[in-house]
């Protein structure tokens, strides 16, 4: 599937976290949510971008924003990811990539010249009532995390 446009409906899911929880897009209805794809747990640039979220997790409105981290390794390599860099938000196990796929993230992607089908950092801020309020596509990682805070906390 192709990436969802702000104004749209963002596609229910419900995935498992690092400890088990069930989590569904329905749960956080009424307040903003953040749902940023990133390839693969504890690799330098996908622990540079959490420990950013877990960083910034204080800066945003008390109680507003829900943060939640999805990549395609299962709830134990994501439990042992947040423990190592004591990330305190949900990270969802997709190891089918349905919610990758729904929402555009998996993509093609290439490295070393080899092309293979992989999920792209990208990120959505959903907004209380459910639809898209803005996308990131192709996420630099230096300063995400602000930029995300910032559009949040406009809502």
């Amino acid at each position: 599937m192709s990436l969802i446009d702000p104004g749209k409906k963002a596609p229910p899911f419900s995935l498992k976290d690092q400890d088990d929880k069930t989590h569904k897009l329905s749960d956080y209805e009424g307040r903003p949510v953040v749902l940023y794809f990133y390839p693969k747990d504890d690799t330098p640039g996908c622990t540079a971008e959490a420990c950013a979220f877990r960083d910034n997790l204080p800066k945003f409105k008390p109680g507003k924003a829900a943060i939640l981290g999805v990549s395609i390794l299962d709830e134990a390599s994501k439990a042992k990811f947040a423990t190592k860099y004591d990330l305190n938000f949900p990270l969802l196990a997709d190891p089918d990539h349905v919610v990758a796929e729904k929402y555009g993230a998996w993509q093609e992607r290439s490295m070393y010249g080899r092309k293979f089908m992989g999920v792209a950092r990208v990120t959505y801020l959903i907004g209380p009532d459910g639809k898209v309020v803005q996308r990131w596509d192709k996420v630099k990682v230096e300063g995400h995390a602000d930029e995300v805070l910032a559009a949040v906390n406009n809502i």
